[in-house]
């Protein structure tokens, strides 16, 4: 909270009459599914004989303990913050581009999976022993079972491996790919569960993405049995300038006494990190974002900023994979509700005054929710100003950061606000 006090702005764009299956009363919910962030689920690591440590300590002491069968705890385990097991951390987090296969792999010996699908224990902290430092959406949820949601019954998580992202069409990500089955799935499966209601989704940050491609690979017929109304939290639609730090000098993400350039490598191996640059539609060519002596770049110079920071393995993807997918981002024809903080110091502009990406720029901010530019969490609003028959609601509530959205009172009793309004009606224009 700041100082007990919020502003809420509302803003309602382009109408249609929804009709779906299995219209809801007060107190009959819906099935809700959470879809987290990008960091945002417990992840576990598993060692094979193919594995080839860089280190004694990455091969004999890390991770000081396993689980079960060699399983242990990849995120968020707190032993990164030490130099040499942050080493360890990043080596086994990092993805590979295989240009043949035209697809991304985990480091050779490194197995992962991602916990408990379907239930939402893997959201609520990023790690169960350290639960004050790593709450994520327990607060959250602690608001939606005071509503009447219940785990496994009416309270769905989809958790995925959030290095991975999506590729355009024609493309393999068989990962990211997967994890949208996966997702299509449980849908179906909590739809059928509660009497053929048709589903809430609510996600936060990248979550929004992977659920807008969702929708638009599935039919209408489909969007219309199973989605009663999609709810984006902090949702970065035309990407982050914040990702630009992230590829060209690392980003510690705010965890303590890690060093960026031990993680740079790592984080600019990232699947969804690339897809997660700043959308050149959204970011206009005149928009400096980061300024060296030599040379400014802009979101329409990616290719060049990728090239001169030291990464040129991430241009092929880069302009083969992304650039086709995040060129147009088409209205799915579901009710659609985006709930975003503003009026936080958000990054906007990089200053590398000796052209040195090793060293800490200097920084400019912008209007935004600390993490995401202002104008990409209202994207949407700009990119379908055109589509008539696509419900937009945008929520800003001023003050609210990027990853407090889910657990500010103000926010939160916005977001169940709308879950209950959901729940109480058949949607349609009455709801406006």
């Amino acid at each position: 909270m700041k100082n007990g006090f919020a502003t809420v702005t509302v803003v309602v764009v382009m109408v249609s009459l929804v009709c779906t299956c299995g219209g809801s009363t007060s107190g009959n919910l819906h099935p809700l599914i959470l879809i987290p962030g990008n960091g945002g689920n417990q992840l576990e690591g598993k060692l094979s004989r193919e594995y080839k440590p860089s280190s004694f300590i990455c091969e004999s002491w890390y991770p000081l303990v396993k689980k079960n069968k060699g399983w242990f705890r990849l995120w968020f385990d707190s032993s990164v913050i030490l130099a040499p097991f942050t080493h360890c951390f990043a080596e086994r987090m990092t993805l590979h581009y295989h240009p043949q296969l035209d697809d991304y792999f985990n480091t050779p010996g490194v197995l992962t999976r991602v916990p408990q699908f379907g239930s939402i224990n893997s959201l609520l902290y990023l790690n169960p022993h350290l639960k004050h430092i790593t709450e994520y959406m327990a607060p959250l949820v602690d608001s939606l079972q005071k509503l009447g949601y219940v785990d496994g019954e009416t309270l769905f998580g989809a958790p995925y491996d959030f290095r991975y992202g999506l590729a355009a069409e024609g493309h393999p990500s068989q990962v990211g790919s997967k994890f949208l089955k996966d997702l299509k799935n449980l849908i179906e499966e909590a739809c059928a569960s509660n009497d053929g209601k048709p589903v809430i989704l609510l996600s936060h940050s990248l979550g929004g993405l992977f659920v807008l491609q969702l929708l638009i690979r599935n039919p209408p017929s489909w969007r219309e049995k199973f989605i009663k109304h999609f709810i984006a939290l902090s949702a970065p639609w035309g990407g982050a300038i914040d990702e630009m730090l992230t590829f060209a000098s690392g980003n510690t993400l705010g965890v303590p006494l890690v060093d960026p350039l031990l993680v740079r490598g790592e984080q600019r191996s990232s699947e969804s990190n690339l897809w997660l640059l700043p959308n050149p539609k959204i970011f206009g060519p005149q928009k400096p974002i980061v300024v060296t002596p030599n040379k400014t770049y802009s979101a329409h110079d990616m290719l060049d900023f990728l090239n001169d920071i030291g990464f040129p393995e991430g241009v092929y993807p880069y302009k083969t994979r992304i650039v086709p997918l995040i060129g147009n981002i088409q209205a799915p024809h579901v009710p659609i509700t985006c709930i975003m903080g503003s009026g936080m110091r958000t990054l906007e502009t990089l200053f590398y005054e000796k052209g040195d990406f090793d060293e800490r720029p200097e920084i400019s901010y912008g209007d935004g929710d600390g993490t995401v530019n202002l104008e990409s969490l209202l994207a949407l609003e700009s990119l379908w100003k055109e589509e008539k028959s696509q419900y937009l609601k945008v929520v800003k509530i001023d003050g609210v950061s990027h990853s407090s959205i889910l657990k500010d009172e103000v926010a939160l009793n916005e977001i169940v606000g709308e879950i209950s309004t959901i729940n109480s009606h058949v949607f349609g224009v009455n709801n406006v």
